[in-house]
């Protein structure tokens, strides 16, 4: 039979005795008793009166105590696990699913000021409605991309890949997955689907190769995008891959209200265009250099000047709203994100 049914143990028992799941036996017999009458589901099943004895007189506290007292030794697989005792995680460098994180490299207690945010090049331009899924998918991934290509070079056959969602306890999967979906649309490259861009050399590449390329040099990146930026689920990975990445502003149309948040929350500013503009009115091809000025002395929803400088030289100022919204969001921002934040706040404690 192709089925599969949950069923509470007397009812199994009721349509075993029947011998068939095409009964009805709300209405029908199950069988034919010794007396010759038959026998209905109503006159086998057990009251709750009766039930209720037995377990009185069977189940006891020592059945409980035998059965869990034991339940966190585990059977001898599980003591075979080799295990380090200490009071911070013993991190395995070998892992492909969980790594220390970079957040907290070189961090001081006391943070670094804020500085504008000088030559940066863009890494995207997006169109309106870049969910949380284009920033960083959940699902599966080809050999070929650089998450596929990092894990063979960790010797991970493809076939136990399993996907970003699986692996999002390991940063270096999930900076290659970020802007990687297969669907999202770089304006940068018309026509081209997928997580590309323009490399520093101006070729195509993945997005991820073009911002270590970037990072390399020590450029820092923006992106440009419409309307709804981050829209969808509240994907903590699509803040922190932005950041991972080197981006260090989104310039956007406006912003979901959750990813502008985690965006702050990472370090990242969200920049929003003043009404009835966009990197389209203003005629950009993602070949520009960006500067932007005011940075240091920043305030909940001020405006900030932005520099434009296209590959021609010419360059031009335009206002954005900075959408760190509160003076908490400014708070997590100069102290490079809110996880720096809560750490010195509770070492400080």
């Amino acid at each position: 039979m192709k089925a599969n049914f949950l069923a509470s143990p007397p009812l199994v028992v009721a349509y075993a005795i029947a011998g068939s799941m095409n009964v009805d036996i709300t209405t029908e017999p199950l069988g034919t008793g010794s007396n010759g009458q038959p026998v209905y589901l109503k006159d086998i099943w057990p009251t709750n009166h009766e039930i209720a004895e037995i377990v009185r007189t069977h189940v006891t506290p020592e059945m409980f105590k035998r059965r869990y007292s034991d339940v966190f030794k585990g059977d001898e697989n599980w003591q075979a696990i080799a295990i380090e005792g200490g009071e911070t995680y013993g991190w395995n460098s070998s892992s492909t699913y969980v790594q220390n994180p970079p957040y907290f490299e070189d961090m001081d207690m006391t943070p670094k000021p804020v500085t504008d945010i000088n030559g940066a090049r863009v890494l995207a331009l997006f169109l309106d409605s870049i969910t949380t899924d284009h920033i960083s998918p959940a699902g599966s991934f080809k050999p070929s991309t650089p998450a596929g290509q990092y894990l063979q070079e960790h010797q991970v056959a493809p076939r136990d890949f399993n996907s970003y969602g699986a692996r999002r306890g390991n940063h270096e999967v999930m900076m290659r997955g970020t802007f990687a979906n297969i669907r999202i649309k770089n304006q940068m490259l018309p026509g081209v689907e997928g997580g590309f861009t323009k490399g520093p050399d101006g070729s195509q590449m993945p997005i991820y190769d073009a911002a270590m390329a970037y990072q390399g040099q020590g450029t820092p990146l923006v992106i440009f995008a419409g309307k709804e930026y981050g829209t969808g689920s509240s994907r903590d990975w699509a803040a922190k891959g932005t950041n991972l990445l080197g981006v260090k502003a989104v310039i956007a149309q406006s912003f979901e209200r959750i990813h502008r948040s985690n965006l702050v929350g990472m370090g990242v500013i969200p920049l929003q265009f003043k009404d009835g503009e966009s990197w389209q009115t203003l005629g950009l091809d993602g070949t520009e250099t960006i500067d932007i000025v005011g940075v240091e002395g920043l305030a909940p929803r001020a405006i900030v000047p932005v520099k434009i400088t296209r590959a021609d030289g010419t360059s031009f100022i335009i206002e954005t709203r900075c959408r760190i919204d509160t003076a908490n969001e400014l708070d997590y921002y100069k102290n490079g994100g809110i996880l720096h934040y809560v750490l010195r706040s509770l070492v400080a404690a």
